[in-house]
């Protein structure tokens, strides 16, 4: 039987990371990197069989997923976040699709948890991700924000979801908002963005999850998340607009 090695990379995740590592222990290998945490998430992570490595958090996200990647020592690869949770359901799909499948790698559905509701609209549901590839059949593009799997052949698509538990609390929601914004702000200078686009793309982005996206089907939940979206990507806009020009 093919054997498969789950990779994670997790910066202050002591809230969600059993629960992540928990889900994923039927996996032959568990590749863990702590990426600078300073909460307890190292000691929650060794409650179980991983191979921990620990390295500076990173702005450009990929790095460290790469990392965890190279690390990997079986047949294939499943990229799973620290606030994600594998269901049982997932799981004998993905055994079943790596002991069968002739293709390179695998997308999946994933469903988000906010405010209490898992989100049917507004871009939250399918959120489809690619997560599973054969071992040296993918590799992270260096992009700045949204990490991306470049394949070296097919690609399918499974039919279970992966389970996203994006925050915590208020506390890890506030945080992880922040680094958004950052990395967002750091996005649109390496892309050279115009001031017309900075200045329109918070109203559209809402436009988008909220309207054309039917995100006001998910009732108050939709709602606030598509303002808490909006706010988010105003204020890297605002940043941006405040940032030097030579720095840009």
């Amino acid at each position: 039987m093919p054997t498969l090695s789950v990779a994670m990379i997790a910066n202050n995740e002591e809230k969600n990371v059993g629960r992540s590592l928990a889900s994923a222990a039927w996996a032959d290998e568990i590749v863990f990197v702590d990426c600078g945490s300073t909460d307890d998430t190292e000691l929650e992570a060794r409650k179980f069989p991983v191979r921990y490595f620990a390295r500076p958090n990173s702005m450009a996200v990929y790095v460290n997923k790469q990392f965890a990647v190279d690390q990997c020592a079986s047949d294939w690869i499943l990229i799973l976040d620290a606030d994600e949770e594998i269901t049982p359901a997932l799981r004998d799909e993905i055994k079943a699709f790596t002991a069968s499948s002739s293709a390179a790698a695998a997308s999946m559905p994933r469903r988000n948890f906010y405010f209490g509701e898992w989100l049917r609209h507004g871009g939250k549901y399918p959120d489809t991700q690619l997560r599973l590839f054969r071992r040296g059949k993918a590799r992270f593009l260096p992009l700045p924000v949204h990490e991306r799997l470049e394949v070296d052949g097919e690609t399918a698509r499974l039919g279970e979801p992966l389970l996203h538990y994006p925050y915590s609390d208020d506390e890890d929601r506030r945080r992880k908002l922040a680094f958004y914004t950052e990395i967002l702000t750091r996005s649109y200078a390496l892309k050279g963005r115009s001031r017309l686009f900075i200045v329109l793309r918070p109203f559209s982005r809402f436009l988008s999850a909220y309207i054309l996206k039917l995100g006001f089907l998910d009732g108050l939940a939709g709602l606030r998340v598509a303002l808490m979206d909006f706010r988010t990507v105003l204020a890297s806009a605002l940043l941006y607009m405040r940032t030097p020009d030579e720095t840009k």
